[in-house]
């Protein structure tokens, strides 16, 4: 047990049990009090130093990679990445098994992109020899777009075989990072990655504003005239900022403020490995406590994220996801629906400002609110177990 729980939210508010926007420190919040000049030699350097301590948390092979802040949330930044780093003559490889790897065929799909989409369902991870499989009787396919943490139903993918078959077969590495960067290791020079991308409001516990991408520098100049779009143009962003250090269009100035700040914090506790040990001491506990209630997991314990762990809804016909959501929010937390599209299920965060601490709380809750709402068993229907077993497959 950790030995100093992290402070409560100061103003009161519900913990956020989601995969972000998420609890966060009132020093982050306070960052935010202080208005900034876009064009301002402070803000600027601001911008500089945002870009140089991102690429601080990749390791040994940040030389040959640099960081491209973009404006808006997360998916501005997958669309920027797949608008910029796919020529309008490339094809993609999407493996999809949630809403994110859907939305990112969508976008191609909007982008007059050519698009393969290996679709796992709702949670089936793409495995190395599909991918292998799949390019070996496709030359066309130019990249592969893997989702690191797929938070529709909280699987880590495994992204290190999928990096491998997809280098073996010639083909160039895109990830969608953004509920994983900051808290799972990811060395792009080791995965043999052009290009990843991420958000500010995710596991670097900053505020909604802005996301990430981070490429090989020698990708990001060959992308000129790539980009389908003039807000979306990673290069065009690159070269702006490589030349006077300004955004090209009005910044989220207070989120870069506030986000300098997590990073601090980041820094403060360890960096990567860390925070990473921390969520992941907060999966293991809230895992076990809710087990203990009664409830069961959609995913075996090798593929949960520390990140959003999902559950199956009770059978107990007392049972309601509306009730049990408005019985732990009146107990201070804010959990997730369920995405799954074959059985009911809801979702639990363990990243943001939170411990070990407040996931014995969030137990405690639920505990509490199933005997409100005269549940007497949260055991899942037998159609959700029979489900679960074909991941075990």
């Amino acid at each position: 047990m950790s030995a100093t729980p992290l402070r409560a939210p100061k103003l009161g508010e519900p913990y956020l049990l989601t995969p972000g926007p998420l609890t966060t420190a009132y020093t982050v919040k306070q960052e935010m009090l202080k208005d900034w000049g876009s064009w301002d030699d402070n803000f600027r350097a601001m911008t500089r130093a945002l870009r140089s301590r991102l690429l601080e948390l990749i390791g040994d092979g940040k030389d040959a990679y640099d960081c491209v802040p973009i404006q808006g949330p997360g998916s501005y930044c997958v669309e920027a990445m797949l608008g910029s780093f796919v020529p309008r003559n490339g094809k993609v490889l999407v493996l999809a098994n949630g809403a994110y790897g859907l939305r990112a065929a969508q976008t191609l799909d909007y982008l007059g992109r050519s698009c393969h989409l290996l679709d796992k369902g709702d949670y089936l991870p793409p495995r190395g020899d599909e991918v292998a499989a799949i390019l070996a009787g496709d030359p066309a396919i130019t990249h592969v777009l893997t989702i690191h943490c797929e938070t529709s139903s909280g699987i880590l993918n495994p992204v290190e075989e999928i990096a491998k078959a997809t280098q073996k077969a010639g083909r160039k590495l895109l990830i969608d990072s953004m509920s994983a960067f900051g808290a799972l290791p990811l060395d792009p020079v080791k995965l043999n990655c052009t290009a990843f991308v991420s958000s500010a409001n995710k596991c670097i516990e900053g505020v909604p504003g802005f996301g990430f991408v981070i490429a090989r520098t020698d990708e990001i100049a060959a992308t000129k005239g790539n980009s389908h779009s003039l807000s979306l143009d990673v290069h065009a962003q690159w070269a702006t900022m490589e030349k006077n250090g300004q955004w090209r269009f009005t910044p989220p100035t207070h989120v870069v403020a506030a986000f300098l700040k997590a990073l601090d914090l980041h820094e403060a506790e360890g960096g990567v490995p860390a925070r990473g040990a921390r969520y992941t001491r907060n999966r293991d506990v809230m895992v076990q406590g809710m087990r203990d209630l009664g409830f069961e997991t959609l995913l075996a314990d090798r593929w949960l994220s520390p990140i959003i762990v999902t559950f199956f809804c009770p059978a107990d016909p007392n049972f309601t996801f509306q009730g049990f959501y408005d019985a732990m929010k009146a107990r201070g937390f804010i959990i997730y629906p369920g995405k799954l599209t074959i059985v009911d299920s809801f979702r639990i965060g363990v990243i943001g400002q939170m411990d070990e601490h407040v996931m014995r709380r969030v137990v405690e809750a639920a505990r509490d609110a199933l005997k409100d709402m005269k549940v007497s068993s949260a055991a899942p229907p037998a159609a959700a177990l029979e489900e679960r077993k074909k991941l075990a497959a």
